[in-house]
C-alpha cells in the first residue's frame, strides 16, 4: 500500500490509502477458525480484506486533489523496513540459538 501511494504521488486526484494494522490483526486473530493448542499461539493470519483500507487526511492538501505526501510515505516506508529487519534479526538469533542447542555445541 505504501509503495502504491509513492508510485501515485504525481497522479491527480489519487487518494493516499492506509490501514490500521493493529485493528486488522486483532480482527484476524479474533475470527480464526483454527484451534490453538497453547495460549501463546497466534491464530490464522489470513490476507487483509479490502474493507480494512482507509484514506489518509493530508497535512498539506494539493490543488490537484492528490492526498499523497511523499515525505510522509517515505517515512512510513522506512519505519516499516526498519521494523521488518529488526524482526528478522531477532528471529535469526533465536533460530541460531535453537540450532546450537540441537547440535549440542
Amino acid at each position: 500500500m505504501l509503495a502504491s501511494n509513492i508510485a501515485n504521488a504525481g497522479t491527480p486526484g489519487y487518494k493516499a490509502r492506509d490501514m490500521d494494522f493493529d485493528r486488522e490483526l486483532a480482527r484476524q486473530v479474533g475470527d480464526s477458525p483454527v484451534r490453538k493448542t497453547s495460549a501463546r499461539h497466534i491464530d490464522n493470519l489470513a490476507g487483509v480484506s479490502g474493507n480494512g483500507v482507509q484514506y489518509r487526511v493530508p497535512l498539506n492538501p494539493s490543488l490537484d486533489g492528490n492526498t499523497v505526501e511523499l515525505s510522509v510515505e517515505q517515512m512510513e516506508f522506512s519505519e516499516n523496513s526498519l521494523r521488518y529487519m529488526t524482526t528478522l534479526s531477532f528471529l535469526n538469533r533465536r533460530i541460531s540459538g535453537l540450532m546450537t542447542a540441537i547440535k549440542g555445541e
